[in-house]
Protein backbone atom coordinates (compact mmCIF):
# COMPACT_ATOMS: atom_id res chain seq x y z
CA UNK A 1 0.00 0.00 0.00
CA UNK A 2 1.45 3.26 -0.95
CA UNK A 3 0.91 6.15 1.55
CA UNK A 4 2.01 9.75 1.03
CA UNK A 5 2.45 11.57 4.25
CA UNK A 6 2.99 14.72 5.39
CA UNK A 7 3.73 14.73 8.89
CA UNK A 8 3.87 18.57 10.26
CA UNK A 9 1.46 21.04 9.68
CA UNK A 10 -0.35 23.56 11.87
CA UNK A 11 -3.76 24.47 13.13
CA UNK A 12 -5.24 27.32 13.03
CA UNK A 13 -4.22 28.71 16.21
CA UNK A 14 -0.70 28.74 15.75
CA UNK A 15 1.12 32.51 14.55
CA UNK A 16 1.00 33.48 11.18
CA UNK A 17 -1.97 30.33 9.92
CA UNK A 18 -5.03 30.62 8.28
CA UNK A 19 -7.95 31.14 9.96
CA UNK A 20 -9.19 28.28 7.59
CA UNK A 21 -7.02 25.43 9.05
CA UNK A 22 -9.51 23.00 10.27
CA UNK A 23 -9.97 19.39 9.71
CA UNK A 24 -12.78 19.90 6.93
CA UNK A 25 -10.26 22.58 4.85
CA UNK A 26 -7.26 20.53 5.56
CA UNK A 27 -8.94 17.28 4.35
CA UNK A 28 -10.27 18.65 1.43
CA UNK A 29 -7.42 19.80 0.05
CA UNK A 30 -5.00 17.27 1.02
CA UNK A 31 -7.38 14.98 -0.59
CA UNK A 32 -7.16 17.07 -4.11
CA UNK A 33 -3.04 16.66 -2.93
CA UNK A 34 -3.32 13.38 -3.29
CA UNK A 35 -2.06 13.11 0.23
CA UNK A 36 -2.70 9.87 2.25
CA UNK A 37 -1.67 10.56 5.82
CA UNK A 38 -1.50 14.28 7.66
CA UNK A 39 -0.14 14.92 11.05
CA UNK A 40 -2.94 17.08 12.81
CA UNK A 41 -0.10 19.52 14.11
CA UNK A 42 -0.30 21.64 17.34
CA UNK A 43 -2.09 18.69 19.42
CA UNK A 44 -0.53 21.23 22.31
CA UNK A 45 -3.31 23.68 21.91
CA UNK A 46 -5.88 22.98 24.41
CA UNK A 47 -8.48 24.27 21.71
CA UNK A 48 -7.28 23.01 18.91
CA UNK A 49 -7.36 19.47 20.61
CA UNK A 50 -10.50 19.82 21.92
CA UNK A 51 -11.70 20.38 18.15
CA UNK A 52 -9.48 17.24 17.24
CA UNK A 53 -11.75 15.43 19.35
CA UNK A 54 -15.08 16.62 17.98
CA UNK A 55 -14.08 16.66 14.15
CA UNK A 56 -11.44 13.05 14.11
CA UNK A 57 -13.23 9.58 14.93
CA UNK A 58 -10.44 6.82 15.81
CA UNK A 59 -9.68 4.06 13.89
CA UNK A 60 -9.36 0.53 16.11
CA UNK A 61 -6.57 -0.69 16.73
CA UNK A 62 -4.82 1.99 13.78
CA UNK A 63 -3.34 4.62 16.14
CA UNK A 64 -4.49 6.75 13.31
CA UNK A 65 -8.24 8.69 12.61
CA UNK A 66 -10.36 9.59 10.03
CA UNK A 67 -12.25 12.94 9.28
CA UNK A 68 -15.60 12.62 11.60
CA UNK A 69 -17.68 14.36 8.87
CA UNK A 70 -15.95 12.82 5.83
CA UNK A 71 -15.70 8.84 6.78
CA UNK A 72 -15.28 7.89 3.56
CA UNK A 73 -12.19 10.30 2.56
CA UNK A 74 -9.15 8.67 1.72
CA UNK A 75 -7.94 11.17 4.01
CA UNK A 76 -6.10 9.84 7.60
CA UNK A 77 -4.85 12.13 10.33
CA UNK A 78 -2.15 11.27 12.72
CA UNK A 79 -1.94 13.26 16.02
CA UNK A 80 1.08 15.30 16.15
CA UNK A 81 2.55 18.81 17.18
CA UNK A 82 5.47 21.05 17.02
CA UNK A 83 6.79 22.43 20.25
CA UNK A 84 10.07 25.09 20.25
CA UNK A 85 12.26 24.87 23.28
CA UNK A 86 14.28 28.08 24.79
CA UNK A 87 17.47 26.95 26.57
CA UNK A 88 20.99 27.49 28.09
CA UNK A 89 24.14 25.49 26.86
CA UNK A 90 27.39 25.77 27.14
CA UNK A 91 26.34 29.68 28.39
CA UNK A 92 24.89 29.88 24.69
CA UNK A 93 21.08 30.18 24.58
CA UNK A 94 19.67 27.64 22.03
CA UNK A 95 16.48 27.79 20.64
CA UNK A 96 15.20 24.11 18.75
CA UNK A 97 11.70 23.36 17.42
CA UNK A 98 11.11 19.32 17.52
CA UNK A 99 8.01 17.42 16.24
CA UNK A 100 6.39 15.37 17.82
CA UNK A 101 4.03 11.72 17.16
CA UNK A 102 1.48 10.30 19.23
CA UNK A 103 -0.70 7.05 18.79
CA UNK A 104 -3.52 8.75 20.35
CA UNK A 105 -5.23 12.09 21.94
CA UNK A 106 -5.45 10.19 25.23
CA UNK A 107 -1.54 9.98 25.15
CA UNK A 108 -1.35 13.47 23.65
CA UNK A 109 -3.14 14.31 26.81
CA UNK A 110 -0.50 13.03 29.18
CA UNK A 111 1.74 15.14 27.10
CA UNK A 112 -0.05 18.13 27.03
CA UNK A 113 -0.37 17.96 30.98
CA UNK A 114 3.46 17.48 31.49
CA UNK A 115 4.16 20.01 29.00
CA UNK A 116 2.29 23.49 30.82
CA UNK A 117 4.97 23.11 33.50
CA UNK A 118 7.35 24.86 31.17
CA UNK A 119 5.11 27.22 29.44
CA UNK A 120 1.95 28.75 28.35
CA UNK A 121 0.36 25.89 26.14
CA UNK A 122 -2.74 27.99 25.50
CA UNK A 123 -0.33 31.14 23.85
CA UNK A 124 0.29 29.64 20.59
CA UNK A 125 0.09 26.27 18.59
CA UNK A 126 3.18 25.85 18.44
CA UNK A 127 4.53 26.85 22.37
CA UNK A 128 7.61 27.99 23.70
CA UNK A 129 8.81 25.77 26.20
CA UNK A 130 11.52 26.47 29.13
CA UNK A 131 12.94 23.15 29.17
CA UNK A 132 16.05 21.68 27.70
CA UNK A 133 15.96 19.09 23.97
CA UNK A 134 16.76 16.28 26.10
CA UNK A 135 14.47 16.81 29.02
CA UNK A 136 11.79 17.02 26.30
CA UNK A 137 12.27 14.04 24.38
CA UNK A 138 13.21 12.30 27.93
CA UNK A 139 9.43 14.05 29.21
CA UNK A 140 7.64 12.67 26.02
CA UNK A 141 9.05 9.07 25.71
CA UNK A 142 8.00 8.42 29.81
CA UNK A 143 4.52 8.11 28.77
CA UNK A 144 4.28 6.01 25.67
CA UNK A 145 7.42 4.17 24.20
CA UNK A 146 5.33 4.60 20.66
CA UNK A 147 5.57 8.20 20.76
CA UNK A 148 8.50 10.27 18.08
CA UNK A 149 10.59 13.19 18.65
CA UNK A 150 12.75 14.42 15.40
CA UNK A 151 13.82 17.85 14.95
CA UNK A 152 11.94 20.12 12.84
CA UNK A 153 13.38 22.14 9.32
CA UNK A 154 16.74 20.96 10.73
CA UNK A 155 18.54 23.49 9.42
CA UNK A 156 16.30 26.90 9.40
CA UNK A 157 18.63 29.96 10.80
CA UNK A 158 16.84 30.57 13.23
CA UNK A 159 15.28 27.63 15.54
CA UNK A 160 16.85 24.65 14.86
CA UNK A 161 19.14 21.87 15.78
CA UNK A 162 21.48 22.51 12.94
CA UNK A 163 20.23 26.57 13.08
CA UNK A 164 23.61 29.26 12.02
CA UNK A 165 21.93 31.33 14.64
CA UNK A 166 20.94 29.27 17.73
CA UNK A 167 21.68 25.96 16.68
CA UNK A 168 24.18 22.69 17.36
CA UNK A 169 27.06 20.97 15.80
CA UNK A 170 25.98 17.77 16.24
CA UNK A 171 23.08 15.94 17.21
CA UNK A 172 24.44 14.56 20.09
CA UNK A 173 24.89 17.93 21.82
CA UNK A 174 20.95 18.86 21.61
CA UNK A 175 19.45 15.29 22.68
CA UNK A 176 22.73 14.17 24.89
CA UNK A 177 21.77 10.79 26.28
CA UNK A 178 17.90 10.97 24.72
CA UNK A 179 20.14 10.90 21.45
CA UNK A 180 18.98 7.29 20.98
CA UNK A 181 15.46 8.11 20.61
CA UNK A 182 15.94 10.34 17.76
CA UNK A 183 15.33 8.20 14.54
CA UNK A 184 15.20 10.90 11.97
CA UNK A 185 15.39 14.68 11.53
CA UNK A 186 13.08 16.55 8.79
CA UNK A 187 15.67 18.07 5.70
CA UNK A 188 12.95 21.79 5.46
CA UNK A 189 12.39 23.27 2.48
CA UNK A 190 16.12 24.65 2.26
CA UNK A 191 17.92 21.39 2.09
CA UNK A 192 17.09 18.31 0.42
CA UNK A 193 18.65 14.68 0.95
CA UNK A 194 21.71 15.07 -0.74
CA UNK A 195 23.00 18.16 1.25
CA UNK A 196 22.60 15.77 4.43
CA UNK A 197 24.03 12.68 3.40
CA UNK A 198 27.30 15.14 2.89
CA UNK A 199 27.34 14.49 6.99
CA UNK A 200 28.21 11.44 7.83
CA UNK A 201 27.30 11.58 11.12
CA UNK A 202 23.42 11.74 9.67
CA UNK A 203 23.74 8.33 8.42
CA UNK A 204 22.01 6.87 10.80
CA UNK A 205 18.72 9.43 10.87
CA UNK A 206 16.21 9.31 8.26
CA UNK A 207 15.63 12.05 6.55
CA UNK A 208 12.07 13.59 6.42
CA UNK A 209 10.19 15.84 4.63
CA UNK A 210 6.97 18.04 5.46
CA UNK A 211 5.59 20.89 4.32
CA UNK A 212 5.36 22.91 7.46
CA UNK A 213 2.28 24.08 6.09
CA UNK A 214 0.45 27.05 7.90
CA UNK A 215 -2.07 27.13 4.96
CA UNK A 216 -4.22 24.29 3.67
CA UNK A 217 -4.06 25.89 -0.34
CA UNK A 218 -2.60 23.29 -2.22
CA UNK A 219 0.83 25.54 -3.15
CA UNK A 220 1.20 24.89 0.78
CA UNK A 221 -0.11 21.80 2.02
CA UNK A 222 2.14 18.72 0.63
CA UNK A 223 4.29 20.75 -0.86
CA UNK A 224 6.72 18.11 0.80
CA UNK A 225 5.78 14.71 2.16
CA UNK A 226 7.05 11.17 2.25
CA UNK A 227 5.95 8.12 0.73
CA UNK A 228 5.77 4.94 2.63
CA UNK A 229 4.75 1.34 1.26
CA UNK A 230 3.19 -0.41 3.98
CA UNK A 231 1.26 -3.55 4.22
CA UNK A 232 -1.51 -2.08 6.43
CA UNK A 233 -1.89 1.92 7.23
CA UNK A 234 -1.20 2.05 11.20
CA UNK A 235 0.64 4.55 13.40
CA UNK A 236 2.95 1.62 13.88
CA UNK A 237 4.01 0.83 10.19
CA UNK A 238 4.92 4.33 9.91
CA UNK A 239 6.54 4.56 12.91
CA UNK A 240 8.40 1.33 12.24
CA UNK A 241 9.83 2.28 8.60
CA UNK A 242 10.84 5.42 10.11
CA UNK A 243 12.93 3.70 12.81
CA UNK A 244 14.52 1.11 10.46
CA UNK A 245 15.72 3.73 7.39
CA UNK A 246 14.27 1.17 5.24
CA UNK A 247 14.14 2.24 1.71
CA UNK A 248 11.13 -0.51 0.96
CA UNK A 249 9.06 1.11 3.83
CA UNK A 250 10.19 4.62 3.25
CA UNK A 251 10.43 4.80 -0.27
CA UNK A 252 11.30 8.01 -0.81
CA UNK A 253 10.74 11.94 -0.26
CA UNK A 254 9.09 14.69 -1.94
CA UNK A 255 11.00 18.06 -2.48
CA UNK A 256 10.61 21.42 -3.86
CA UNK A 257 14.51 22.49 -5.07
CA UNK A 258 16.01 23.55 -2.20
CA UNK A 259 16.23 26.48 -3.67
CA UNK A 260 13.15 27.47 -3.82
CA UNK A 261 13.32 28.26 0.35
CA UNK A 262 13.36 30.74 2.02
CA UNK A 263 16.74 30.49 3.36
CA UNK A 264 18.78 28.40 0.43
CA UNK A 265 21.24 31.22 0.16
CA UNK A 266 22.99 33.62 2.61
CA UNK A 267 21.79 36.96 1.98
CA UNK A 268 20.31 40.19 3.49
CA UNK A 269 16.64 40.92 2.51
CA UNK A 270 16.27 44.38 3.21
CA UNK A 271 18.89 45.33 0.67
CA UNK A 272 18.26 42.65 -1.78
CA UNK A 273 21.80 41.02 -1.37
CA UNK A 274 21.75 37.14 -2.28
CA UNK A 275 24.52 35.28 -2.38
CA UNK A 276 26.11 31.95 -2.75
CA UNK A 277 28.80 30.22 0.07
CA UNK A 278 31.87 31.04 -1.03
CA UNK A 279 31.07 34.74 -2.04
CA UNK A 280 29.20 35.02 1.01
CA UNK A 281 32.42 33.74 3.17
CA UNK A 282 34.45 36.21 0.96
CA UNK A 283 32.62 39.11 1.73
CA UNK A 284 32.91 37.72 5.71
CA UNK A 285 29.38 37.14 5.84
CA UNK A 286 28.65 40.98 5.53
CA UNK A 287 26.26 42.63 3.43
CA UNK A 288 28.50 44.03 0.69
CA UNK A 289 25.98 47.09 0.51
CA UNK A 290 25.23 48.55 4.46
CA UNK A 291 27.71 45.96 5.86
CA UNK A 292 25.51 44.43 8.71
CA UNK A 293 25.35 40.74 9.46
CA UNK A 294 24.49 38.16 6.49
CA UNK A 295 21.74 35.77 7.27
CA UNK A 296 23.60 32.51 6.39
CA UNK A 297 22.57 30.42 3.97
CA UNK A 298 21.71 26.77 4.47
CA UNK A 299 23.78 25.73 1.88
CA UNK A 300 26.89 27.70 3.56
CA UNK A 301 25.85 26.11 6.74
CA UNK A 302 25.91 22.28 5.40
CA UNK A 303 29.39 23.71 3.47
CA UNK A 304 30.65 24.27 7.40
CA UNK A 305 29.86 21.08 8.32
CA UNK A 306 30.04 18.53 5.87
CA UNK A 307 32.60 16.24 5.48
CA UNK A 308 31.91 14.41 2.20
CA UNK A 309 31.41 15.73 -1.19
CA UNK A 310 28.01 16.60 -3.10
CA UNK A 311 27.11 13.79 -4.67
CA UNK A 312 27.83 10.98 -2.25
CA UNK A 313 24.83 8.85 -1.56
CA UNK A 314 25.15 6.74 1.67
CA UNK A 315 23.94 3.18 0.74
CA UNK A 316 20.50 1.77 0.78
CA UNK A 317 18.95 5.38 1.39
CA UNK A 318 15.65 6.24 0.52
CA UNK A 319 15.08 8.22 -2.82
CA UNK A 320 13.89 11.26 -3.59
CA UNK A 321 12.06 13.30 -6.02
CA UNK A 322 11.88 17.13 -6.83
CA UNK A 323 8.54 18.64 -7.07
CA UNK A 324 7.12 22.47 -7.39
CA UNK A 325 3.70 22.61 -6.31
CA UNK A 326 1.68 22.32 -9.21
CA UNK A 327 -0.34 25.89 -8.74
CA UNK A 328 3.02 27.57 -8.79
CA UNK A 329 4.00 25.97 -12.24
CA UNK A 330 0.92 27.27 -13.41
CA UNK A 331 1.41 30.34 -12.57
CA UNK A 332 4.69 30.71 -13.94
CA UNK A 333 3.08 29.36 -17.01
CA UNK A 334 0.13 31.46 -17.40
CA UNK A 335 2.20 34.65 -15.99
CA UNK A 336 -0.12 35.47 -13.53
CA UNK A 337 1.41 37.45 -10.11
CA UNK A 338 -0.09 34.35 -7.47
CA UNK A 339 -1.25 30.70 -7.64
CA UNK A 340 -4.83 31.99 -6.51
CA UNK A 341 -5.91 33.47 -9.46
CA UNK A 342 -8.70 32.43 -11.44
CA UNK A 343 -6.72 31.71 -14.56
CA UNK A 344 -4.66 28.85 -12.34
CA UNK A 345 -7.69 27.83 -10.37
CA UNK A 346 -9.06 26.63 -14.09
CA UNK A 347 -6.07 24.87 -15.49
CA UNK A 348 -5.64 23.27 -11.82
CA UNK A 349 -9.26 21.95 -11.63
CA UNK A 350 -9.18 20.58 -15.05
CA UNK A 351 -5.85 18.39 -14.77
CA UNK A 352 -6.54 16.99 -10.67
CA UNK A 353 -10.03 16.36 -12.41
CA UNK A 354 -9.04 14.10 -14.85
CA UNK A 355 -6.21 12.87 -13.13
CA UNK A 356 -7.06 12.43 -9.52
CA UNK A 357 -4.93 14.52 -7.22
CA UNK A 358 -2.43 16.76 -7.79
CA UNK A 359 0.59 14.16 -7.26
CA UNK A 360 -0.55 12.17 -10.08
CA UNK A 361 -0.64 14.96 -12.82
CA UNK A 362 2.89 15.95 -11.34
CA UNK A 363 4.44 12.09 -10.83
CA UNK A 364 2.84 10.13 -13.90
CA UNK A 365 0.30 11.96 -15.71
CA UNK A 366 1.46 11.65 -20.05
CA UNK A 367 2.19 14.59 -21.63
CA UNK A 368 -0.28 13.79 -24.58
CA UNK A 369 -2.80 14.01 -21.99
CA UNK A 370 -2.00 16.63 -19.71
CA UNK A 371 -1.56 18.46 -22.81
CA UNK A 372 -5.02 17.67 -24.48
CA UNK A 373 -6.57 19.03 -21.21
CA UNK A 374 -4.96 22.13 -21.09
CA UNK A 375 -2.05 23.29 -23.47
CA UNK A 376 1.42 21.91 -24.89
CA UNK A 377 3.44 24.80 -22.88
CA UNK A 378 1.39 23.68 -19.78
CA UNK A 379 2.48 19.72 -20.27
CA UNK A 380 5.55 20.57 -21.01
CA UNK A 381 6.33 22.39 -18.03
CA UNK A 382 5.05 19.84 -15.70
CA UNK A 383 7.26 17.34 -18.16
CA UNK A 384 10.16 19.84 -16.97
CA UNK A 385 9.48 19.80 -13.54
CA UNK A 386 9.15 15.99 -13.13
CA UNK A 387 12.65 15.53 -15.14
CA UNK A 388 14.54 17.58 -12.58
CA UNK A 389 14.79 20.06 -15.89
CA UNK A 390 13.54 23.34 -13.92
CA UNK A 391 16.07 25.88 -12.64
CA UNK A 392 15.19 28.11 -9.32
CA UNK A 393 16.89 31.49 -8.42
CA UNK A 394 17.56 30.63 -4.90
CA UNK A 395 15.90 31.85 -2.00
CA UNK A 396 17.57 34.07 0.62
CA UNK A 397 16.44 35.34 4.19
CA UNK A 398 13.07 34.70 4.18
CA UNK A 399 12.68 35.22 0.57
CA UNK A 400 11.01 32.34 -1.19
CA UNK A 401 13.14 31.18 -4.40
CA UNK A 402 11.87 31.83 -8.08
CA UNK A 403 10.69 29.57 -10.36
CA UNK A 404 12.43 29.36 -14.20
CA UNK A 405 10.49 26.97 -16.14
CA UNK A 406 11.58 28.76 -19.71
CA UNK A 407 14.00 31.04 -19.76
CA UNK A 408 14.68 30.61 -23.32
CA UNK A 409 11.25 31.86 -23.63
CA UNK A 410 11.37 34.46 -20.87
CA UNK A 411 8.46 32.47 -19.10
CA UNK A 412 8.36 31.82 -15.84
CA UNK A 413 11.25 34.38 -14.56
CA UNK A 414 13.34 37.05 -16.15
CA UNK A 415 15.45 35.53 -19.00
CA UNK A 416 18.42 37.19 -17.92
CA UNK A 417 18.26 35.64 -14.71
CA UNK A 418 19.55 32.12 -16.29
CA UNK A 419 23.20 33.28 -16.72
CA UNK A 420 23.25 33.90 -13.14
CA UNK A 421 21.99 30.75 -11.75
CA UNK A 422 23.85 28.70 -14.10
CA UNK A 423 26.95 29.99 -13.08
CA UNK A 424 26.07 29.37 -9.22
CA UNK A 425 24.70 26.05 -10.27
CA UNK A 426 26.69 22.74 -9.68
CA UNK A 427 28.65 20.61 -12.13
CA UNK A 428 26.15 17.64 -12.48
CA UNK A 429 26.24 15.06 -14.78
CA UNK A 430 24.37 16.38 -17.46
CA UNK A 431 23.09 13.07 -18.85
CA UNK A 432 21.28 12.36 -15.47
CA UNK A 433 17.66 12.72 -15.68
CA UNK A 434 15.30 12.79 -12.49
CA UNK A 435 13.18 9.43 -11.36
CA UNK A 436 9.56 9.62 -12.22
CA UNK A 437 7.89 7.86 -9.91
CA UNK A 438 7.35 4.67 -11.68
CA UNK A 439 10.90 4.33 -11.89
CA UNK A 440 11.22 3.62 -7.90
CA UNK A 441 8.51 1.07 -8.35
CA UNK A 442 10.35 -1.05 -11.23
CA UNK A 443 12.33 -3.13 -8.75
CA UNK A 444 8.90 -3.65 -6.48
CA UNK A 445 6.58 -6.57 -8.47
CA UNK A 446 3.97 -6.46 -5.21
CA UNK A 447 3.26 -2.41 -5.47
CA UNK A 448 0.71 -1.63 -7.07
CA UNK A 449 1.11 2.06 -8.08
CA UNK A 450 -2.16 4.24 -8.47
CA UNK A 451 -1.87 7.64 -7.16
CA UNK A 452 -5.48 8.66 -8.59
Amino acid sequence: MIVIADLHIHGKYSRATSVNMNISEITRFSQIKGLTLVGTGDFTHPKWLRELKEDLTEVHETGLYKPAKFPESPVWFMITGEVSTVFTFNGETKRVHHVILTPSIEVAEQINDRLSRYGDLESDGRPTLNISAAHLVEDVMEFSKDNMVFPAHAWTPWFSVFGAFSGFDRMEDCYQDMTKHIYALETGLSSNPPMNWRLSVLDRFTLLSNSDSHSSWPWRIGREANLFEVKHLTYWEIVDAIKKKDAGGLRLTIETDPAYGKYHWSGHRACGVSLPPAEAIKLGNRCPVCHKRLTKGVEQRVEELADRPYGFKPPNSPGYIHLLPLSEVLAAVLETDSPNSQKVWNAYDMLTSRFGNEYAVLMDAPFKEIAKIASPIIAEAIIRVREGRVKVIPGYDGVYGQIIIFPEKGIGAAKEAEAEVEKAKRKENKNTRQKSLADFFQSSPHCSLDLS
